[in-house]
């Protein structure tokens, strides 16, 4: 069973996931649900989980199929995919090659490759407790602390910054990720059309 700060902190992460990708969408070409278009590359950014006192989610883009036109081509653009993240120095949990196979209209099936990459963060990682205590002690007399997010089962000034603290970090968190997957496929379409 989940904890109290565990099920807050997933609402609060999701709530910055959104925000991201209403983000993302804003900047680049926008797709139905948690998706957008950026360089003719579909990207797409999971909601996260709670697995083990940590918030996991998924960020995926799709394989440009008209640019790698044979499964060994695909391979090959996925593993220059992994070398490009892991030069980056921010390494996922895991990095997956997935195919799916996607029938909308249940007439034709179209068969897609996406390079799935999880990420997970401990829920003490989230969060700064000198960051928090030092916003909180700084606050200029008489001011409110208005802008902070409602949390029924949140009482303390101090614990509303901890959530807003929460969502700022996993949408910064996130949006580091997106970006270094945009540049690790630029680069490698770059090459590739060497």
């Amino acid at each position: 069973m989940s904890s109290l700060k565990g099920l807050l902190f997933s609402q609060f992460a999701s709530d910055g996931l959104n925000d991201l990708i209403e983000e993302m969408q804003s900047k680049y070409q926008p797709k139905k649900g948690r998706r957008f278009n950026h360089n003719k590359i579909t990207y797409e950014v999971s909601r996260p989980t709670l697995k083990d006192n940590q918030i996991e989610f998924e960020i995926s883009s799709k394989i440009p199929e008209d640019e790698v036109d044979s499964s060994d081509k695909m391979q090959v653009y996925f593993e220059e995919i992994k070398k490009n993240l892991f030069k980056a120095g921010i390494t996922p949990e895991s990095i997956e090659m997935e195919n799916i196979i996607w029938d909308s209209k249940k007439e034709t099936e179209k068969e897609r490759d996406y390079v799935k990459l999880i990420y997970k963060y401990p829920l003490d990682d989230l969060f700064d407790t000198q960051a928090v205590m030092k916003t909180y002690e700084e606050k200029p007399a008489g001011e409110n602390f208005e802008n902070l997010p409602k949390a029924p089962s949140t009482f303390t000034t101090q614990g509303k910054l901890v959530l807003q603290n929460v969502r700022q970090n996993i949408q910064l968190k996130g949006r580091e990720r997106i970006e270094q997957l945009i540049s690790a496929n630029d680069s490698v379409r770059a090459n590739i059309g060497n």
